[in-house]
């Protein structure tokens, strides 16, 4: 029934020349909101983390360590992340979970014990700081600290899309399905392994396992989409639709400009620079048309986090390496955020809007001889503050250069 109460929105039929409700209201809160707020750790929103091992930490009783999330402008409801410490000696709470789950160890060093119901004895590997690993949806597992000093570790997770979508909990953390695509026992899922595996549909450096020994140092390819040198290798684990790649641009160069597409987030795990972020809507050249105020600029720290999508629409991106190493970045992109994954006909054709250039239809990369003066400016005046070689070519500028580096 239509109500009177001061300040509490109500339904009434509308008059003949009025719509019903109100065009703005307070945003409510999700599943995922509700679950993390019931945890009782800080939950950390912003565009960026400047180093996650200083975030503020609590204990976290359903974990058995202590925590904070970690909720990017752009990433709500797309993908979830969280920092975990495991106390010196110690372990984590056993648990398992209907959504995919990677870890980035920060410090500390220790093993993994995973299984399936019915299986004698859990698979344990090791891990240290630098690796890079993934829990197989549903299967159990605990995180075992082998040292006397805390582990810390950050996760990327597909929580908030399990659970906004299920909407319970029960099912999310007590499900009884075992996933043997996910998880198979006795199958060596989790033996790092060499080599490169084809990327049938883009032709892109990928591997397939379920652990990478140190992503500070791990064997990447030369790859050249987003600048000259650039080098990439895209991780496949556990069967995850979570998205994510690690690339890596050479000291005292800068990349394109380009478009990563929603929910990107980036981070660093070497090297120094920074980053520009704008929205698609001011075009290749802010400053030069007055809107250099909009553009924000983040500081890459090792280990810190950038949002490359913060609020809605399409946005700008670009990396800029001024330290002496080259500047390394893990992206997560969550499950079927990415153009890879974008759904639509089977066999249609897709095309990399970051790598096809911003005057061709569909494309939003931005040349070198495009852009604003002002990057090439600003990038040069950083690197010499730096005491790093500025290493962008000239012929990198020229509109006419035959040198190509931007594909096929």
């Amino acid at each position: 029934m239509p109500h009177d109460v001061a300040d509490d929105p109500h339904w009434h039929e509308p008059g003949s020349d009025t719509y019903a409700g109100t065009a703005v209201w307070p945003r409510r809160a999700t599943a995922y909101d509700d679950f993390m707020l019931a945890q009782d750790i800080p939950i950390y929103r912003n565009i960026s983390v400047k180093r996650v091992q200083e975030l503020p930490l609590k204990p976290w009783a359903r974990m058995g360590g202590r925590g904070s999330f970690i909720q990017l402008f752009g990433t709500e409801g797309a993908w979830g992340s969280y920092v975990v410490e495991i106390p010196g000696a110690g372990a984590l709470n056993e648990e398992r979970h209907l959504y995919e789950e990677i870890y980035l160890v920060l410090d500390g060093r220790g093993t993994t014990e995973i299984w399936n119901d019915g299986q004698d004895r859990p698979e344990i590997f090791e891990w240290q700081k630098g690796s890079l690993f993934s829990i197989p949806m549903n299967a159990h597992h605990r995180l075992v600290n082998s040292s006397s000093s805390p582990a810390l570790l950050l996760a990327g997770t597909s929580a908030p899309n399990m659970m906004n979508l299920i909407r319970n909990e029960e099912a999310i953390f007590n499900s009884p399905v075992s996933l043997r695509n996910r998880y198979h026992a006795g199958h060596n899922a989790f033996e790092a392994r060499d080599g490169l595996e084809d990327d049938e549909a883009r032709g892109l450096a990928m591997c397939r396992t379920n652990i990478i020994p140190d992503v500070f140092t791990n064997e990447l390819y030369l790859d050249n989409r987003r600048m000259p040198g650039y080098r990439r290798v895209e991780p496949k684990m556990a069967e995850n639709v979570f998205y994510q790649y690690i690339g890596e641009f050479p000291a005292g160069r800068y990349s394109r400009g380009y478009s990563p597409g929603p929910a990107a987030a980036f981070i660093c795990i070497g090297g120094k620079g920074y980053s520009y972020t704008w929205p698609l809507e001011l075009g290749p050249t802010p400053w030069a048309d007055g809107n250099g105020g909009e553009v924000l600029r983040q500081e890459y720290d090792s280990v810190g986090m950038i949002s490359a999508a913060p609020m809605g629409g399409s946005w700008l991106h670009q990396h800029f390496a001024t330290g002496n190493e080259p500047l390394r970045l893990l992206a997560w992109f969550g499950p079927n955020n990415h153009r890879a994954q974008a759904a639509g006909v089977p066999g249609e054709a897709v095309a990399d809007e970051g790598v096809i250039e911003i005057d061709k239809p569909g494309g939003t990369a931005i040349p070198y001889w495009m852009e604003d003066p002002h990057v090439r400016a600003e990038f040069a005046g950083s690197v010499a503050r730096e005491g790093t070689e500025n290493r962008m070519e000239e012929r990198f500028y020229d509109r006419n250069t035959t040198y190509s580096f931007a594909g096929g």
